[in-house]
């Protein structure tokens, strides 16, 4: 996989690398997909997952971080079809997507929704705070979504005194819905 370049910031701070690499390979992303990121921000999944298929929509509410989503894209290689969309989710999500990708907990239950009434195949929520974690949970499983919660803690290296230490980022909770899902082990 290319690289991706974000030269454009968006103050809300991208999905972090790691973090983005466990998200796509829960989304199980195919090159056929129709890929939707719901609340793009910095694009930093829109441009990865644009990498892997042949259409992306990406859906974010502020026009500044839209255009930061726009600029970055503009900064990436990549083969999808893109198409950005000013909009409040649900408003704006499209009705053929296979896989969604929800970047935080505003409206994700409208989204959900949204996901299950046009038969979207994947979904991933990714949240950093432990209270809409528990209510994204419980709304994956009145759904029939949930599949699988993955908590995931990344730590950098860094030179401490001659020596390595680490520097921890917060933790995300990626919530991974599949629309046969059997529930959590």
């Amino acid at each position: 996989m290319p690289r991706v370049t974000l030269p454009h910031d968006a103050k809300a701070g991208p999905t972090k690398t790691e973090v983005r690499a466990v998200t796509l390979e829960k989304l199980d992303l195919r090159p056929t997909d129709h890929f939707v990121d719901v609340g793009s921000c910095t694009g930093s999944v829109s441009i990865e997952a644009a990498q892997r298929v042949s259409r992306v929509t990406a859906v974010e509410r502020k026009k500044k971080r839209l255009d930061v989503t726009r600029k970055n894209l503009a900064a990436n290689d990549y083969g999808a079809d893109v198409t950005l969309r000013e909009a409040e989710a649900p408003e704006g999500l499209p009705e053929d997507a296979d896989a969604m990708f929800v970047g935080g907990s505003r409206n994700f239950e409208a989204v959900l929704d949204h996901a299950v009434e046009t038969d979207v195949d994947r979904i991933v929520m990714n949240v950093s705070r432990v209270e809409p974690t528990g209510a994204a949970i419980e709304a994956f499983r009145e759904r029939d979504l949930l599949d699988e919660v993955v908590q995931m803690q990344v730590s950098h290296g860094y030179e401490l005194a001659g020596a390595t230490s680490f520097r921890s980022n917060n933790p995300v909770y990626i919530i991974v819905g599949r629309r046969d899902a059997g529930g959590l082990d």
